[in-house]
């Protein structure tokens, strides 16, 4: 059934003094924020998915001291898709390495294409400088590029873009295509949203599912999103924490696998992308943001972007040639670094001890990719196109029958 004309945007305008009621495109689902939203779903562990490794306290990205995360989620309309009017289910989502001196501070760093059908702007400065200068970015295909220019407009407005106060910026912004449930031609992000999702970037929990970036998302021929996860490492490994973002949006629902049970396969679910041959594996793409407290020089941030693929495979990703798979991972440590006055002194893990820090990787990887899809809900968008959430019922009966249900 088409949807009633629905307005709503998540963490929007910067007039807007209290949030907006969030409307679910297709679902009965409404609540007075991004966070009552999500706190009224569960995570993967709730339903008793069980993962490796031990999660932070809040099992997110937001458990590495510093790293703030915003989104600004449109969605708009019903119906029949007019070009520049919507439907609407776009949106933008901010990674803030080091808070509100992001853009001054700057981050060690390290970026990866497993398969490059995709775009991560600012990345070769990033593999030249290794340095992260200032926020990591994420929305839709077509939006990357106000996207990159709003950042470079809020920099100006606050301040010298770089240490040297040359005035020039080369953002950090990563997509994945909406344009099944989006009118991604409408070209509906602008500055605005931009703006508000640095500006309104906070610690803590964070929202996850259709919200920012991920709202138009389709995994694995399920709804997708954005997620997020954590591994704390033992004293032992160093004490340091990983936090992990994902924005998915890539898959095949045979493929899927979660604690390694083929779940695809054994849950029935109209595929969003039947006109597609079934020769061509995959379609969409994964955005992977990798922060960490340890202190890792940028050479060793790439070793850590490159394992992003191995919990991406524990998923069932084969990397399609139609999937654009990017990965930055930024470190906090060694705050100092990227002054230019001085020689400056800096700390490093031994390659010879990184394991454990592989091994983070991998496990919260496949651990944010599944909290999107758990988080994430049903959605209509353009021309009546429907996703199909991941249902938790029958995630769960699933995994009890392979004897792979947590509680």
């Amino acid at each position: 059934m088409p949807l009633p004309l629905v307005r709503c945007f998540i963490l929007v305008l910067l007039a807007v003094a209290a949030p907006a009621t969030v409307a679910a495109a297709d679902a009965a689902v409404a609540a007075a924020s991004p966070a009552a939203h999500n706190e009224a779903r569960p995570r993967a562990r709730d339903l008793g998915v069980p993962f490796d490794g031990a999660p932070g306290p809040l099992n997110a990205i937001t458990d590495v001291a510093g790293v703030l995360v915003g989104h600004t989620t449109l969605i708009e309309g019903s119906g029949k898709l007019v070009v520049g009017k919507g439907p609407v289910r776009t949106g933008v989502t901010a990674v803030l390495p080091r808070g509100a001196d992001s853009m001054r501070q700057f981050s060690f760093a390290g970026w990866f294409s497993q398969n490059g059908n995709g775009e991560m702007t600012g990345t070769t400065w990033v593999e030249e400088s290794g340095f992260l200068e200032g926020p990591v970015m994420i929305t839709n295909t077509h939006s990357v590029g106000v996207v990159r220019d709003a950042v470079i407009a809020w920099r100006v407005a606050h301040g010298p873009a770089d240490a040297t106060e040359s005035w020039w910026s080369l953002p950090v912004v990563a997509e994945t295509w909406d344009g099944w449930l989006n009118d991604i031609n409408g070209f509906h992000v602008k500055p605005e949203h931009v703006f508000h999702a640095i500006d309104t970037a906070h610690g803590g929990a964070v929202e996850e599912g259709a919200v920012g970036g991920g709202t138009g998302m389709i995994c694995n021929g399920f709804k997708g999103g954005i997620g997020t996860a954590s591994r704390k490492l033992t004293e032992k490994d160093g004490g340091y924490t990983v936090g992990v973002l994902v924005q998915c949006n890539y898959g095949r629902r045979p493929n899927l696998r979660i604690a390694g049970v083929p779940v695809g396969r054994e849950i029935e679910s109209e595929d969003p992308y039947s006109w597609v041959p079934s020769e061509r594996a995959e379609l969409g793409s994964i955005i992977v943001v990798v922060a960490t407290d340890a202190p890792l020089l940028p050479h060793q941030l790439k070793r850590i972007a490159r394992r992003v693929s191995l919990g991406l495979g524990r998923t069932g990703s084969i990397s399609g040639n139609g999937s654009g798979d990017i990965f930055i991972a930024f470190s906090t440590a060694n705050p100092t670094a990227s002054q230019v006055d001085r020689v400056v002194d800096l700390k490093m893990v031994p390659n010879d001890s990184m394991d454990g820090l592989f091994a983070a990787t991998v496990q919260a990887t496949e651990e944010a990719i599944v909290n999107a899809m758990i988080a994430a809900t049903d959605m209509t968008g353009i021309d009546g196109h429907h996703v199909r959430a991941l249902p938790h019922d029958e995630l769960r009966a699933v995994l009890a029958r392979y004897n792979r249900l947590a509680h």
